[in-house]
């Protein structure tokens, strides 16, 4: 039986060293990889690469990182949320490739895919597009975007069995169903782990030959990362 279980998060992240290029999942502050991210920080690991749709907020997910400037360079999409980002960015301290979020995406789906590159009308025009080849298909120019080449891959589920399969709840499914298998090594930690087997194939999202580590991580803060009431 094939069996893909780690006995903690120090185990699952064995062999991230400086330097590295890391796919972290996540949608703002759901679905990310919350112990994962956490023993980052007591690894200290540094000057690292860092592929998210964003970087958290300044005291919770990514935004750890950045705290200790462990992170030498961010390719995201959307990084609003994050005063100490935006300080290191214009400060020069941060690299930062900003990527259409689609874009983002499809380059961490072609990985997952084996595709090197692919052809995309988004950022054409625009700084996005400089040094880029360019083409026209169906009377619309393209550019020429390559897949991420990443040496570790974070994902967060909801629940995975002994053999890598995982399950994703509602929206926190995001960037961890693509990022999943998009490198080198993928590492998956969960809320639930159960035995190879257990899980209905039905209801699977990523299958195990994606992942070559899980892991079950504890305390979860999940936290809202815009609260929005009304008055009653």
């Amino acid at each position: 039986m094939i069996n893909k279980k780690t006995q903690n998060v120090e185990e699952a992240l064995k062999g991230i060293e400086d330097g590295m290029t890391i796919m972290l999942g996540g949608f703002g502050l759901c679905g990310i990889p919350e112990n994962s991210i956490a023993e980052l920080v007591r690894k200290n690991v540094t000057n690292l690469t860092c592929i998210s749709n964003n970087a958290g907020v300044d005291d919770f997910g990514l935004g750890l990182l950045l705290q200790k400037k462990q992170i030498k360079k961010m390719i995201s999409s959307y990084v609003g949320e994050n005063a100490e980002f935006e300080r290191q960015m214009l400060s020069g301290e941060l690299e930062v490739e900003l990527t259409p979020q689609g874009t983002l995406a499809e380059k961490c789906r072609a990985a997952q895919a084996g595709i090197p590159a692919f052809y995309t009308p988004a950022g054409y025009g625009t700084e996005v597009a400089e040094g880029k080849e360019s083409r026209e298909w169906n009377g619309k120019m393209h550019i020429l975007e390559e897949a991420y080449k990443a040496d570790f891959a974070i994902v967060k589920a909801w629940k995975g069995d002994e053999a890598g399969n995982l399950i994703f709840k509602g929206t926190a499914r995001n960037f961890n169903a693509c990022m999943a298998g998009a490198a080198k090594i993928t590492i998956a930690e969960v809320e639930e782990l159960v035995p190879a087997g257990e899980l209905d194939p039905n209801q699977i999202h990523i299958p195990g030959i994606f992942v070559q580590r899980i892991f079950k991580g504890e305390k979860y803060e999940k936290r809202i990362e815009q609260r929005t009431v009304r008055n009653r």
